[in-house]
């Protein structure tokens, strides 16, 4: 079996010339997820590789496969952080110049990884909002200056290079793998994989994951065409692309076994528990695999499963909006509006009475400036136990409160929250 463009031999001629540039990344069983999840669950550690992610196989295979004239001349990227990354690690390698289009949304973690691997051969350019206003302008300056452009996705030998992921895991895999599941942003890597896997392992179940703020692969193999997203969630920074590649969307249409679509606040979740309890740093893209297993529970049990955590390049500054949103999405914070009674004492009445015992306020603060206590006020409240959810409203409507659920409306809770 061979993809359209990307034949086995590829990957392997990839293989060969990524040996001495990139880490051969560990398969790790982690026994925590495994009996969480009551199979067997092996973590490829892209989160360790040189430039902490796998973009590196794709942007070095290609680059290296310039002809002189145009390695001279030097080349162009857009990326949202990683991709990024590879092309400047594989510039300083090479000694060519690089210019790199970045959004300006791009956390700055992932800026100074850019800078600090790419030196002096690379500039960056922030651009944008999102990863498709850079690559407007990464396309636009690299046709007009005449230089290469390294495509974060959609070239054969980028989706090469990525393919090799997938060698490494089924050469170091034991027994049969039975699953494996990967992100997709442009469809990259899970192109490059599936395309290695289903070609050595037929019977190996391929599943890629989006997440529910940017489904541009689900939603374009369902539509049986490529679908350009208007509005996405921009959070899983890796993976926010409004577009998937051509060559890619052929790929996955043709080798996927399934496309699962998860919300931004599991990936949250996941992060934190790889992080507490498994001390992996991962990024929003590169937890979106493990994220996924709850949805596939039933069909996982017993089987041998791998999860690609693709990258580790997560900023510290952006730990604190990860724990809110995984506790919104496990139901543990909750916000209001609340209209308290004019009269004195009202506030105290709350906090004695509506309160649970174990419930914590984590914001408060009057939404007018003037007469404040005489108008409505925003209350985070934090919870213990999901079920005290319940009781808590119970307490609220008991106790004759007037008010409103942000967390249900999502455009009152963007403007405030």
């Amino acid at each position: 079996m061979t993809a359209p463009h990307i034949k086995l031999e590829d990957i392997l001629v990839a293989s060969h010339l990524l040996k001495d540039v990139v880490y051969q990344t560990p398969l790790q069983k982690n026994f925590i997820l495994s009996e969480k999840y009551g199979c067997n669950v092996f973590l490829k550690r892209e989160d360790l590789q040189v430039v902490r992610s796998f973009k590196i196989r794709g942007a070095y295979n290609m680059i290296r496969g310039l002809s002189e004239d145009k390695l001279r001349k030097g080349v162009v990227c857009a990326s949202a952080g990683n991709h990024a990354q590879g092309v400047a690690y594989s510039c300083k390698a090479l000694q060519i110049p690089g210019k790199i289009f970045m959004p300006t949304t791009t956390p700055r973690q992932k800026i100074s990884q850019v800078k600090l691997f790419g030196g002096p051969f690379v500039d960056v350019v922030l651009t944008g909002d999102t990863f498709d206003d850079s690559l407007r302008e990464a396309l636009e300056y690299g046709e007009r200056e005449g230089l290469s452009f390294v495509h974060p996705f959609d070239h054969p030998k980028v989706i090469a290079g990525q393919g090799t992921v997938g060698l490494e895991l089924m050469n170091d895999m034991q027994g049969p793998v039975d699953y494996v599941f990967a992100g997709i942003g442009g469809g990259g890597l899970i192109a490059g994989m599936s395309t290695y896997i289903k070609g050595v392992s037929p019977s190996t179940r391929v599943v890629g994951v989006e997440t529910t703020g940017a489904p541009s692969m689900r939603q374009s193999v369902d539509s049986g065409e490529i679908v350009t997203l208007g509005e996405i969630d921009k959070f899983v920074d890796g993976t926010a692309v409004k577009r998937v590649g051509e060559l890619t969307y052929d790929i996955c249409r043709e080798f996927l076994d399934d496309i699962i679509v998860v919300p931004e606040g599991k990936v949250c979740t996941t992060i934190l528990e790889l992080y507490n309890e498994n001390a992996i740093v991962a990024e929003p893209a590169g937890a979106l695999s493990v994220a996924a297993l709850e949805f596939y529970r039933e069909e996982i049990a017993g089987k041998n499963v791998v999860c690609v955590i693709s990258g580790g390049n997560n900023d510290i500054d952006r730990m604190q909006e990860i724990k809110e949103r995984s506790l919104i999405y496990e139901g543990l914070k909750h916000y209001f509006i609340v209209n308290f009674p004019q009269r004195a004492g009202a506030l105290r009445e709350f906090l004695e009475y509506v309160l649970g015992p174990t419930d914590d306020i984590t914001r408060f603060e009057y939404t007018k400036k003037t007469s404040k206590e005489n108008g409505p006020a925003l209350v985070g409240i934090e919870l213990k136990h999901k079920d005290d959810y319940g009781p808590l409203i119970e307490r609220m409507e008991q106790r004759g409160l007037r008010f409103s659920e942000i967390n249900k409306d999502p455009n009152l809770f963007n403007l405030l929250i």
